[in-house]
């Protein structure tokens, strides 16, 4: 684990000085060292179903929300701004002692240290790892909070959800793209704030859909959007997510950033994930960047594959047949789907 570079600084002694209590900890990502703090004071707060599991692995109590009142409160800056005014109004809320804020320059910190100090009497900040880290008491941000929204088109979305502002272009292609036939058994993975399963309820034949998505903010709002009695919710990390039964049919529009770093490795993880999931001659549909290199992957797991669709900047991919663990190592056929 890496060890913070900003938040041991500010704790040093004649730096800030934390009083007795809980603290609250906002957004830590897996593999932010937390050992600045006092472990046994600390409750980590994340939407993130990776991020809560690996903090409760190292022993850490972990919830979704503030539960009750702290003595102070740490916030890991998220890349979306709205979120981060959140998730600072709700630790300034839970807490009458300092807020301390941490964040890289590439999120935005500069841009919030200018907005707090223009509310607040801000400390600091310390610089260091191409980020700052500033701490301040008092101040009244509850102008900041951000609930969930109801876009035009009556779609439930909260700040910091992918395509939070609307319905994205990959999605809309693949949706508009399914076949009316698609079995019984559907999973969407990483079903985001449920767009995908919210149209998937149209197609006849359908008699359960999963719903796979970890952060349990957008997975909140899919709960709004999909109200049909045959959607099953499960807030879950996708890479290793299982279902109790396999299924026909896997959609979807996987993530390949991790902040603004991309990993096409994300996205293989989830195509290993959906392979795993399906019945013998089940098939999975999916969207993705045209530059994202998915396909030998899909060759390597599935009998058939091909693009189906796409534009200049989306490809449409379909697979099917997925390989037995013995059959792996056999060279993959490839021939045109229909």
């Amino acid at each position: 684990m890496t060890e913070h570079p900003r938040l041991g600084l500010a704790l040093a002694p004649g730096g800030l000085s934390l009083p007795g209590g809980r603290i609250a900890v906002f957004g830590p990502r897996d593999g932010v060292s937390l050992d600045p703090l006092p472990k046994e004071s600390v409750e980590v707060i994340t939407t993130s179903y990776p991020d809560h599991a690996h903090y409760s692995r190292l022993g850490y109590a972990c919830a979704l929300e503030p539960t009750g009142n702290y003595a102070a409160a740490v916030v890991f800056l998220p890349r979306a701004k709205a979120l981060a005014r959140d998730r600072i109004a709700t630790a300034r809320a839970a807490t009458a002692g300092p807020v301390i804020v941490d964040g890289q320059k590439e999120d935005g910190i500069e841009s919030v240290l200018k907005d707090c100090r223009a509310r607040a009497d801000v400390s600091g900040p310390v610089n260091k790892a191409h980020g700052k880290l500033f701490w301040f008491e008092g101040g009244d941000l509850s102008d900041w909070t951000a609930p969930p929204v109801t876009m035009p088109d009556g779609f439930v979305t909260a700040p910091g959800t992918f395509s939070a502002d609307g319905i994205d272009p990959a999605s809309a292609l693949l949706a508009d793209s399914l076949p009316t036939t698609l079995g019984a058994h559907v999973i969407d993975l990483g079903a985001g704030w449920g767009y995908l399963s919210a149209r998937l309820a149209a197609h006849p034949g359908i008699t359960r859909i999963d719903l796979v998505e970890a952060d349990h903010a957008a997975l909140a709002c899919a709960r709004m959007n999909v109200t049909d009695p045959r959607a099953l919710f499960h807030w879950a990390d996708a890479t290793d997510w299982r279902p109790d039964t396999p299924a026909d049919t896997v959609v979807m529009n996987p993530p390949f950033h991790t902040g603004r770093k991309v990993q096409p490795e994300l996205g293989r993880a989830f195509i290993r994930t959906a392979a795993a999931c399906l019945k013998p001659k089940g098939a999975l549909w999916m969207v993705a960047n045209r530059h994202l290199p998915y396909e030998t992957l899909l060759g390597e797991l599935f009998a058939e594959h091909e693009e189906i669709a796409g534009t200049a900047s989306f490809k449409l991919l379909r697979a099917s047949a997925p390989l037995r663990e013995k059959a792996r190592t056999r060279q993959p056929r490839r021939k045109a789907l229909g």
